[in-house]
């Protein structure tokens, strides 16, 4: 039985290393290949705590927290975001930012992906928000690291009606797996009215 319920207060302070660990394994998969860092993951699962509008929902089998999908006004989210956002004619006070998603795999297929959207936007209406966005990290096709059976998420997105806004993009840094050092991602928006 699964339990999905958004963090806040304590419960979320209590619980921010099981989010930073389970962001850290996610992410390592294919397209992120993040090589992530506890310290660095602490820090930024702090921001969702000081943002009085932001959301953390987190999935529970028992007391293990198995995935956890963030969401944040997208003025609360870092600078480099609202650049990319600027050229897209939509205004960024107006815009509730679904940052990450993360889920084990034995726990996908499930309808856990649906009920973190759900009450992301849920979340972004009480609060007034017009539309819903989130960024998708683009790799190449043929990547090493693509997997023969990765499926990308795009007909989930957009069955749930996020179109993407071409050429409105941001960038972000991080070190891949492997790598020496960090280095620049493209990553694509999508969007929808709420």
């Amino acid at each position: 039985m699964i339990e999905v319920r958004s963090l806040t207060g304590e419960e979320l302070l209590a619980r921010l290393d099981d989010v930073a660990r389970l962001r850290i394994e996610v992410f390592r998969a294919f397209p992120y290949l993040y090589d992530g860092d506890l310290d660095y993951e602490r820090g930024y699962m702090r921001a969702y705590r000081d943002s009085p509008r932001a959301v953390v929902v987190a999935a529970f089998a028992g007391d293990q927290v198995v995935g956890v999908a963030t969401g944040t006004p997208l003025t609360d989210h870092d600078g480099k975001f609202i650049e990319g956002f600027r050229a897209s004619g939509y205004d960024p006070e107006e815009v509730f930012y679904c940052a990450e998603s993360v889920l084990l795999p034995d726990w996908r297929g499930h309808g856990l992906g649906h009920k973190f959207f759900d009450a992301r936007e849920a979340h972004a209406r009480a609060h007034g928000f017009k539309y819903s966005a989130f960024c998708s990290v683009i790799r190449p096709g043929n990547h090493p690291a693509r997997p023969a059976d990765y499926r990308p998420l795009d007909a989930f997105w957009e069955k749930r009606g996020y179109r993407e806004l071409p050429g409105v993009m941001a960038e972000f840094s991080w070190k891949d797996i492997g790598a020496l050092a960090e280095d620049v991602k493209a990553l694509q928006f999508r969007i929808r009215p709420l």
